[in-house]
This record gives structure tokens, C-alpha cells and sequence, in this order.
């Protein structure tokens, strides 16, 4: 069977020319699909997960028509891609760039969590393609910055991810902004039943495209399991990073605390690290992944929800600190390494509270992940019964309270010395 190249998708020369510099030759899966149906006018409901080259699958056909529709009408947003994260936002902006490059189109990323300033100076100065986190745009429409009314093109991505943030309120308040006639997009990880609900009320009788399903991951990827205690995970990890060809590791943590206590361990033993999560600034992040994809750091340490979207070129290791309890995440995270045809190495460490989730894992992507024997700490400890984790969680709550009373009490006694000085 003949190999589509992207000569073959009718794309304009200005385009194929900034393809060409980026050494993009054959089309993935949903690109080949996609693109098309979009240079057709068709609305599109596509399921696939990050990595497979979707930003590109809806973003060049974009570029395309407003090259060609020869847009001089500046000032007008005629393109609005709604996406959950800053850094996913930003990553898509940076591809309208790169596609769009030898063409008039202009775009720009707005999003909360920074001074709006610089967001409003760029759109006052006249955006063709506009990519918005929901909470800002809709902030931005009420200060009356942006106006909707001659959008042509409107993509929701990452839709599964939107709604787990719970932007679903405000995906629903900019529909009823936007023109009935336009062609819309809708690409989402996976169709449940809520966001086929929700791709119903966007889309007008829309073509399906469904590549990669979330069940598989990508051949290029070796899989490997540590099994360990709780208690010893982090000397595990640290025992892990002795191999001097992991130059550089994306590693997830499940929760915000515990990405900030991994890079606290990390940065004891001299391990150039940092963290990114949701508690984090917006330059905090950005500098963090600006620092870990220019080399800088070895372990970039992220949460499932901050991680979404980030693509970083080359990178050949991922670690799970801690398996996650939905097997897609596994899926999607592991999916970070390996892109490209480029291989990947993906290392998982495993408590045996988390046993029962490499299982459904393995059930999910129908096929064992390879147990490393060699392992100074291997797995000693049962998973707790119900009676056990009861009192683990106990006293996990007291210890936590203690923690906090310590605290306070210390900032008590620290307010006291300091009025005592002041006073004396």
C-alpha cells in the first residue's frame, strides 16, 4: 500500500514549504484523516490521544483556509482553539507559528494565571487565529477585548481532559457566543457519553476520525516494572538514576505534594530537578519546562493534569513514581517518550497497594510489562485489608494535623519574639 505524503493532502505551497524545514515528510494517522475532511469544510469529531500529531491534523488546514480565503480583515478573530492548559495553549500557538510561517496568518495564546497586558496589547493589534484557556477568554469577552462574532473556525481540544477540569459551564457560555455557521472541531482522548453529549451540541453532522485508541501504546516503547515497598520508593528512584544513560526523565507524581517532596528529595542528592503542577505560577512552569528542554534539568517532575499536552522532542525516558488508578493515564503518560518512531523507555515503580492497577493496565493494553529482577529493593510488604487501610488512613490524618499544628504553633511563637523585640 502506498505511503501518503503531505504533497498528497492538496496543501499550499507557503505550507508544505515550512513542513518541509521542519522535516515532516509523511502524514500520521489522524493527520492523513483529518486534514481532508477540514480543507472540505466538514465538521469533525476526532478521538485521538496527545502524541499523535493532532495540533497539526486541525491547525494546517486552518492556516490553509485563511491563506486562502485571503484574509485582510485584521482585527477579526476568524479562528478560536479552546484548549484546558496554559502549556498546551502555548504548544499550539507555537505550531500555528511553525506551520503558518510562510503565510499573512497571525495568531496569539491568552490564558489566566499572568498579567493580561501583554494578551490584550496583542489582540488590539489585530489576531487572525486566537488559541484560550476557557477562564480568561471568557474574562477577557466580558471586559470586552474580544469579540467572537466572526469566528469561522472553532476547535475544542482535549475535550475528555476540559471536563475533568470542570470547564464544562464555561465550554458552554463561549458556544453560545460563537456564529451558528462556522465549521467546528472536536478532538477528545476518549467519547464517553458526556462528551458525545456535548460534541452533539457543537458539531452539524460531523465526520468521525478515530486513530490510536487509547488502548494502545506505540511499539517503539519498552515497558519495565520495579516492584517495591512504599517506604522504599524513593531510594528506588534515586537507585534508578545511577544509570548515566537516563540523561534527561519525565517523571509523574499523583499529587501536587508529592511532586514537590520527589524534587526536595532529588535536589538533596545534587539531581538537577523541578517540579510542575497546578500550584505553580505560570513563569514557575514555563521556566521549568523552557530549563528541562533546553537541558538544564534531569528530572522534570509533573502531575498528570499539568503534563497534558507537553511534547518535548526526543525525550526517550518516562518514569511512573506512582501507577496511576485509571489505565489510560498510563497510556497517555508513557506516550510522552517514543514520539516520532523514536524510541522510548518507560519505568514503572510499584507499591503493592498499586498491584491491582498494573493488572488492569496489562489488561487494558493486552500485553505484560517486564518485571525487573535486578532490584535492590524489591517488594516485601502484602496490600493492606480493608481494616489496615482504615487505620493507615488514621493515623496518615493525625499526622497531617500535627504537622499543621506544629506549624501554626511555630508562626505563633516566631509573631511573639518579633513583637517582644519591637516592644523592647
Amino acid at each position: 500500500m502506498k505511503k501518503i505524503k503531505f504533497e498528497d493532502l492538496e496543501l499550499i505551497p507557503s505550507i508544505l514549504k515550512a513542513l518541509k524545514e521542519e522535516n515532516y515528510k509523511e502524514p500520521t494517522a489522524i493527520q492523513a484523516e483529518a486534514i481532508p475532511l477540514i480543507l472540505d469544510k466538514k465538521d469533525v469529531l476526532g478521538s485521538a490521544q496527545t502524541g499523535t500529531g493532532k495540533t497539526a491534523a486541525f491547525a494546517i488546514p486552518i492556516i490553509q483556509h485563511l491563506t486562502k480565503e485571503n484574509i485582510s480583515h485584521k482585527k477579526k478573530i476568524l479562528a478560536l482553539i479552546v484548549t484546558p492548559t496554559r502549556e498546551l495553549a502555548i504548544q499550539i500557538g507555537e505550531s500555528f507559528s511553525t506551520y503558518g510561517k510562510y503565510t499573512e496568518v497571525k495568531n496569539t495564546v491568552i490564558f489566566g494565571g499572568v498579567p493580561q497586558k501583554s494578551q490584550t496589547t496583542a489582540l488590539k493589534h489585530g489576531v487572525d487565529v486566537l488559541i484560550a484557556t476557557p477562564g480568561r477568554l471568557l474574562d477577557l469577552i466580558n471586559q470586552r477585548y474580544i469579540s467572537l462574532k466572526d469566528v469561522k473556525y472553532f476547535v475544542l481540544d482535549e475535550a475528555d481532559r476540559m471536563l475533568d477540569m470542570g470547564f464544562i459551564h464555561d465550554i458552554k457560555k463561549i458556544i453560545t457566543k460563537l456564529p451558528k455557521e462556522r465549521q467546528s472541531l472536536f478532538f477528545s482522548a476518549t467519547i464517553p457519553k458526556n462528551i458525545l453529549s456535548l460534541a452533539h451540541k457543537i458539531l452539524n453532522n460531523p465526520q468521525k476520525v478515530s486513530v490510536d485508541p487509547v488502548s494502545s501504546t506505540a511499539e517503539t516503547i519498552k515497558q519495565f516494572l520495579y516492584k517495591t515497598n512504599k517506604s522504599n520508593k524513593i531510594e528506588l528512584l534515586l537507585h534508578i538514576l545511577t544509570n548515566n544513560e537516563i540523561k534527561q526523565v519525565l517523571l509523574f507524581s499523583k499529587t501536587k505534594y508529592g511532586a514537590d517532596k520527589i524534587v526536595r528529595k532529588l535536589k538533596k542528592e545534587k539531581i538537577k530537578c523541578a517540579a510542575i503542577h497546578g500550584n505553580k505560577s505560570q513563569n514557575q512552569r514555563q521556566k521549568a519546562l523552557k530549563a528541562f528542554k533546553d537541558g538544564e534539568i534531569r528530572v522534570l517532575v509533573a502531575t498528570d493534569i499539568a503534563a497534558r499536552g507537553i511534547d518535548i522532542d526526543k525525550l526517550r525516558y518516562v518514569i511512573n513514581y506512582d501507577i496511576p488508578n485509571e489505565s489510560e493515564t498510563y497510556v497517555h503518560r508513557i506516550g510522552r517518550c517514543g514520539r516520532a518512531g523514536d524510541e522510548g523507555i518507560s519505568i514503572s515503580i510499584c507499591e503493592p497497594e498499586e498491584n491491582k492497577f498494573i493488572k488492569d493496565i496489562e489488561k487494558l493494553i493486552n500485553q505484560k510489562i517486564q518485571v525487573v529482577n535486578d532490584n535492590p529493593f524489591p517488594q516485601t510488604d502484602k496490600p493492606m485489608n480493608a481494616k489496615e487501610k482504615k487505620e493507615f488512613e488514621k493515623q496518615k490524618q493525625q499526622r497531617k494535623q500535627e504537622f499543621f499544628a506544629n506549624r501554626n504553633k511555630k508562626k505563633v511563637e516566631v509573631g511573639v519574639r518579633r513583637t517582644k523585640r519591637k516592644l523592647s
